[in-house]
């Protein structure tokens, strides 16, 4: 049979299959744009209604693969300049009252696939799961970098947050040749150049990879610490001030892992 006689077989076919079949067909992941085309001429209500949704599921993927290019505009520049190895940096628990500030550096293939890492503050806990098992089968380098609550009382936030920062750059291998930080210039880094984007962990793809990766950390260490100083709700609120923890520091008083310079923690030594 002709390549082209078999076609048309397989089309007539396809348009004669039960709705739910051709339902089924439509949410796989190898569908044939002139089977969908042949569909269209079918004029079963269910049918339609199925084509329907899997326009829309096109649609939301095509955006999708949108919004992860401009995610990776900067990239891209960098990378016509000759750059190849380009981390993205940013850390999580600036605010909370308990626990380390846990920052985290991400290198990305250039040929990384069409994975949509966005700010982890947008995501679910699943999702970005989900994104963690990307980065750790995808990834060139990712490493983490942690300061302590007491080596944050010993300085201020924002130099632990520096510091952890510095920690997951030196630990990268192969070392970076250009790093994209999220808000904060390291002025204590000289081994490549480095910008410091407002926002980037909502607009620059590795800056995005990194928010996921510190943050999924943090939250299961904060949950791990919830097994040692019951009472704060650890793993609920990952250290920030809810009001289930200010009821616990009320009760308790701080726990070892108090940043014991911030307020309200300071009200109860």
């Amino acid at each position: 049979m002709k390549n082209d006689e078999k076609m048309l077989f397989e089309l007539a076919d396809l348009a004669n299959l039960k709705i739910s079949e051709i339902q089924a067909y439509l949410t796989s992941s190898d569908v044939d744009p002139n089977y969908v085309k042949a569909l269209r001429n079918d004029s079963r209500k269910g049918v339609q209604n199925a084509l329907l949704r899997y326009d829309k599921a096109l649609q939301k993927q095509e955006a999708i693969l949108d919004q992860i290019e401009k995610l990776k505009v900067r990239e891209n520049e960098l990378r016509q300049q000759g750059y190849q190895f380009i981390a993205g940096v940013d850390e999580v628990g600036r605010g909370p009252l308990a626990g380390p500030v846990v920052a985290s550096a991400v290198i990305l293939p250039a040929d990384m696939p069409a994975v949509y890492f966005n700010d982890s503050k947008q995501l679910s806990h699943a999702k970005r799961q989900s994104l963690i098992a990307d980065i750790e089968k995808y990834a060139i380098a990712k490493t983490i970098g942690i300061q302590s609550a007491e080596e944050i009382d010993q300085t201020n936030i924002l130099m632990a947050t520096k510091q952890a920062m510095l920690s997951a750059l030196d630990q990268l291998s192969p070392s970076p040749d250009y790093v994209l930080i999220d808000a904060v210039y390291l002025n204590d880094y000289h081994q490549a150049p480095q910008e410091a984007i407002v926002k980037g962990d909502a607009t620059v793809y590795t800056i995005a990879a990194a928010s996921i990766y510190a943050k999924e950390y943090r939250d299961k260490l904060m949950a791990k610490y919830a097994d040692l100083y019951p009472g704060y709700g650890f793993e609920a609120n990952a250290g920030y001030g809810t009001k289930q923890h200010l009821e616990g520091l009320e009760k308790y008083g701080p726990s070892p892992i108090h940043r014991k310079t911030f307020a309200p923690v300071k009200n109860y030594l």
